[in-house]
């Protein structure tokens, strides 16, 4: 019982994510697709889904702190975190990175980089950078950055292979493109399908823009975690 209880709250919060996605953004009847995949693009959050992003219930769903540390971060270390919203994972970078190191904490929307800006101010943390993004450009810094980390975002680009591009820009040589999605090949995990993502599919899209897979990560409840570095 209480595992069907659990499920139905999970449900819940999922359609609700969706429905923050369609009210704040107005998905078009006719939604753009991807031109490789054919898949659809997600709508973006708007501010009024804030408090998805910080849920209690996030720990145990997406375990960011095991994410971050089978990445493998260093101290000192500059990262983008892109599609930062208000922050949830921009403070714990800024923690890994440390006072030698630096965040680019990106998002395309003012209301989401104020709030970010008032949490990292309520943290103490000195080592962050708000960026007010592009649709298609994030406004990073050429050749700065050692890892670009959009957790549950790319699939909502609505200009991926603009965005990808420009991210390529802007990291070093040895960097690396990290994206956590939720497994499109799990049909259990209560988000709607538009907001999942196959490693076929991140492959087939983000590869042409200049990557190579490196690596996929199966350790977290239900995201792949896909590490891709500059294709040579």
């Amino acid at each position: 019982m209480a595992h069907v209880c659990n499920l139905k709250f999970m449900t819940r919060l999922a359609l609700l994510f969706c429905a923050f996605c369609a009210i704040s953004h107005g998905q078009a009847s006719h939604p753009a697709t991807h031109p490789v995949t054919g898949r659809q693009f997600a709508g973006v959050m708007g501010p009024a889904g804030a408090d998805w992003l910080v849920r209690p219930e996030r720990e145990q769903e997406e375990e960011p702190d095991k994410a971050l540390s089978a990445l493998q971060i260093h101290q000192g270390s500059v990262v983008a975190d892109i599609g930062a919203g208000v922050g949830y994972f921009t403070w714990r970078l800024a923690n890994i990175v440390g006072s030698s190191g630096k965040v680019y904490a990106n998002d395309i929307q003012p209301e989401m980089i104020r709030q970010l800006k008032k949490n990292i101010q309520d943290r103490g943390l000195t080592n962050v950078e708000p960026v007010l993004g592009k649709i298609d450009d994030p406004r990073l810094p050429k050749g700065a950055v050692d890892l670009a980390l959009l957790v549950d975002v790319y699939h909502e680009f609505s200009e991926p292979q603009k965005m990808l591009d420009r991210i390529r820009e802007s990291l070093k040589p040895d960097g690396r493109l990290v994206l956590l999605e939720f497994r499109k090949e799990d049909p259990n995990i209560p988000i709607r399908p538009e907001h999942k993502m196959s490693v076929a599919d991140v492959k087939a899209e983000v590869e042409p823009e200049g990557y190579k897979l490196d690596n996929v990560l199966e350790v977290l409840p239900r995201q792949h975690i896909l590490i891709f570095r500059l294709a040579n």
